[in-house]
């Protein structure tokens, strides 16, 4: 259990942060980067949730948040030795069943919608382009956890997630938006 009596502690006063093992890196590093784009996915998905009515929904929703949470210790977690990312008792990491239950509600969600006819533009409804919204920030945060895995060891699982969440918050908006019947369809050079 985390327990935080005191939210500053001066350590990052050098532009450095701690990771999970104790190790000390330059707040600016790729893997913070990757961090900082989950934990900002993490608040865009709570100001999605503010948007969503149903209960069930939001229960789910706030289920992902908690996931986005291992997310970020997973990466904050250096691999084990020969690139280990076995979870333990004591190391968080990102797990199959975690990528499988998203697959499953990617699939019953798209289900249930009518098919694409052309891209889409984020909006709709308002509860819609929230979570669009989300999944913008989920695309950025999977960019920047890819570029951290070209520099050092990341967990394959943790970016399996992070690609299936964008996936599954793009039906979701597509469900909030009456199954996609409201979906605003893009009109390649209808400005022109």
């Amino acid at each position: 259990m985390v327990k935080l009596n005191k939210i500053y502690t001066k350590t990052g006063d050098d532009g450095t942060t701690g990771l999970v093992d104790g190790s000390r890196l330059a707040k600016s590093d790729i893997r913070m980067a990757a961090i900082g784009d989950v934990d900002e996915l993490n608040s865009a998905l709570g100001v999605a949730i503010c948007e969503v009515s149903d209960a069930a929904l939001v229960q789910s929703l706030k289920l992902i948040q908690n996931d986005l949470f291992d997310l970020g210790a997973d990466l904050a977690t250096p691999a084990g030795e020969g690139d280990d990312f076995t979870p333990s008792d004591m190391v968080l990491r990102v797990t199959p069943s975690q990528v499988e239950r998203l697959e499953s509600e990617i699939d019953r969600v798209n289900d249930n919608l009518d098919p694409l006819t052309s891209f889409i533009l984020p909006g709709g409804s308002k509860t819609a382009a929230s979570i669009h919204l989300a999944r913008a920030v989920a695309r950025r945060a999977e960019r920047t956890a890819v570029g951290a895995a070209q520099a050092m060891a990341i967990n394959p699982q943790a970016l399996a997630y992070i690609n299936r969440l964008s996936d599954y918050l793009f039906v979701l908006g597509r469900m909030l938006n009456d199954g996609g019947k409201a979906d605003i369809l893009w009109v390649p050079g209808a400005s022109r």
